[in-house]
């Protein structure tokens, strides 16, 4: 009997959607079923891409606090955080999986109070912040997602850092693609982690992707966060500059399945959160960082010391556009999606 896996992402932009997405899928392909959970801006991401999903109470811990404050956050988040846990909870008892994979710390919590495997995959890090107050909480939360997790999985683009939790288990940075179509010949299939596997072997058909028009060229892809803001001008200022910029999320943009074919078929991306950062590593495409919240600078800081080949980050649209007229190398990254699948899965057998 092939096992069952929840699969939750937290709810603050569509990049959480994104990447546990992208470990769903590389699931599916090794033979599990999965329930999918969340909610937040990432719920019609999920839904464009053909899944359902429980949506639990939101939260909104960035909004409520960076763009808010310590009595928003009393009022406002802690109470939904508890309704969260208690949403989850109810969820899990109800699918009854064999695991849960997430990046939602109230996911994780709710583990505890069912009984069930639980495997941590999330990028975030004490170091990444400046205020003590977010540097203790995310500390705090670091520690007990490592007690209580089977696996706490690292996505990362850098090698091991001095920042990164004590404990973690470092994977490749983790990018949604949509699943490639069958080949010419009729004879393969590609995963969407990149496997190519022999028609017949098993693999769901729905791995396969529907006809889609081919990705037009773009010389700068330009894809805001959740939470940054002045994009619509940054697009209009690289234009200006003689570049040709598309701008996801303008009135122009279509909602896509998966940002990662766009993001090869570009020459740079300027973004902004680090869900993007992993898919242009995975993409080949230099990337220009133009950071906003608190963890978006705290990534940055990584980036900076680290020297990573084909990763530059400015603090200013005058410098976002000129960093985007020179030379960066070629980021060459594996996705770690089917890491992930495979740690979750060897972890329950």
């Amino acid at each position: 009997m092939s096992p069952t896996v929840a699969v939750a992402h937290y709810p603050e932009g569509a990049g959480h959607a994104t990447r546990m997405l992208a470990v769903a899928r590389a699931l599916e392909t090794r033979g599990a079923t999965v329930t999918l959970a969340g909610g937040g801006p990432g719920a019609r991401f999920i839904e464009h891409n053909g899944y359902d999903q429980f949506e639990p109470s939101p939260v909104d811990f960035i909004g409520d606090y960076q763009g808010g404050s310590l009595l928003r956050v009393l009022a406002h988040s802690l109470p939904n955080s508890a309704r969260r846990v208690y949403d989850y909870v109810r969820w899990l008892r109800h699918e009854r999986p064999d695991a849960l994979v997430t990046d939602d710390m109230f996911a994780a919590m709710a583990a505890e109070f069912v009984d069930v495997p639980l495997f941590v995959c999330t990028h975030n890090a004490a170091s990444y912040y400046d205020a003590v107050i977010e540097q203790g909480f995310t500390w705090l939360l670091n520690r007990h997602q490592l007690y209580a997790a089977e696996a706490f999985l690292y996505p990362s683009i850098w090698p091991p850092d001095r920042g990164d939790p004590a404990g973690v288990t470092p994977i490749p940075p983790i990018a949604l693609d949509v699943p490639p179509e069958r080949t010419d010949t009729g004879r393969a299939r590609v995963l969407a982690d990149g496997a190519s596997v022999p028609v017949g072997t098993g693999v769901p058909e729905t791995d396969l992707a529907a006809d889609t028009p081919p990705v037009p060229d773009t010389e700068v892809l330009v894809v805001p966060s959740a939470y940054s803001t002045g994009f619509d001008a940054l697009a209009e200022r690289l234009r200006a500059a003689g570049h040709e910029a598309t701008l996801v999320g303008d009135e122009d943009w279509e909602c896509v399945p998966a940002l990662l074919p766009h993001l090869r078929a570009a020459e740079r991306v300027v973004c902004s959160g680090y869900s993007t950062i992993m898919e242009a590593a995975v993409a080949g495409t230099p990337c220009i960082v133009y950071p906003f919240t608190d963890e978006q600078h705290g990534v940055s800081r990584v980036i900076e010391r680290t020297g990573l080949e084909g990763f530059q980050v400015e603090h200013s649209v005058s410098h976002v556009v000129r960093a985007v007229g020179q030379r960066l190398e070629d980021p060459t990254y594996e996705n770690g999606a089917g890491r992930a699948a495979a740690t979750v899965l060897a972890g329950i057998e």
